[in-house]
């Protein structure tokens, strides 16, 4: 196993290498100035000058992005230009509030939508499959800035039930421990849910039709001709088939559903790296970009080397034949 994850590590090197230096170019060759989003835009030429000399700009670009990597490898990733904050500092500020988000997403998506592919399998009447396929079918392909904006006019401003944005009330400060706990699942409902319906609806279509697609293999038929209930023969050997998949699955889901918190971060205000990522690009702020990247790719990598490692758990076969 330790070879295994040895080399599933090192292929994802190259891979990580790859997504920033791509991102460093194209900063690069972006149109504009870096500085020229400042507020302090109207400096004397002299000033400016100056403070492109301090912060390294005037350097060659080779220059640059060794300095970067350098910065990189010992945890310093320069200086934002919009907020004059480390960026270190800041993603550590937001990173942990958009785990909170994408994690607990991520895990409703997979929980959701896997029982709501058994139950409609479960049904022998079908029933709840005629009623779950279009309703998945619906929100797999609903955008997921569409089902925010559906869903704050919907329980906040309509009903009134649920805030419209930010983490936290303002008088979160005074709060207790447990009504602090509360008012954070009452600001995470529907960013939460904006995120997990679609996955939730794609994890449930998945688990439908890989369990139909086993009642015709040898060994459900096998289990049926000994007697098994039908009970049994999905949880313990239509289901087992669709493990691996929903592992290979879940790798997939990493990029998506980062990506998708970016839109929703912005959307509802919430303090994570995705909200900063945001700033960042329309700032030009090319470090927090950077780092935001950065951030994001390591995630990304970070989750699909578990993945990776899941499946191999599962499958000891595939710790030979991937590389």
């Amino acid at each position: 196993m330790a070879g295994y994850l040895g080399r599933r590590i090192l292929a994802a090197v190259p891979l990580l290498i790859g997504v920033l230096t791509l991102v460093f170019l194209l900063l690069e060759i972006a149109p504009g100035d870096p500085l020229g989003s400042e507020p302090e835009a109207g400096r004397s030429r002299e000033a400016t000058g100056r403070l492109r000399h301090a912060m390294g700009i005037d350097r060659p670009m080779a220059v640059r992005y060794l300095d970067w990597v350098k910065g990189f490898l010992t945890g310093d990733l320069g200086v934002s230009l919009l907020l004059r904050r480390p960026v270190a500092q800041l993603l550590r500020e937001g990173v942990g509030n958009t785990l909170i988000l994408t994690g607990g997403a991520l895990l409703l998506q997979f929980l959701f939508g896997t029982a709501a592919g058994i139950a409609s399998v479960w049904d022998g009447s079908r029933r709840i499959d005629r009623l779950m396929t279009p309703l998945a079918s619906f929100f797999y392909s609903a955008p997921s800035f569409w089902l925010g904006l559906t869903l704050v006019w919907l329980f906040s401003v309509k009903l009134g039930w649920l805030p419209v944005s930010q983490m936290r009330d303002l008088d979160a400060a005074s709060l207790g421990p447990f009504e602090r706990m509360l008012d954070l699942l009452r600001h995470l409902i529907l960013p939460w849910l904006a995120l997990t319906l679609p996955g939730a609806a794609g994890v449930a279509l998945h688990v439908r039709e890989e369990m139909r697609a086993s009642f015709g293999s040898a060994f459900v038929r096998a289990a049926s001709a000994r007697g098994f209930s039908r009970s049994r023969i999905l949880l313990h050997h239509s289901l087992a088939t669709c493990l691996l998949s929903l592992v290979t699955l879940l790798g997939l889901a990493l990029p998506g559903i980062i990506a998708g918190s970016v839109v929703l971060e912005v959307l509802f205000a919430w303090p994570g790296m995705g909200r900063l990522a945001y700033q960042a690009v329309l700032g030009r702020d090319g470090p927090l970009v950077l780092g935001c990247t950065c951030m994001g790719a390591v995630l990304v990598v970070a989750g699909s080397l578990a993945a990776d490692l899941l499946a191999g758990l599962i499958d000891p076969r595939l710790r030979e034949t991937l590389p």
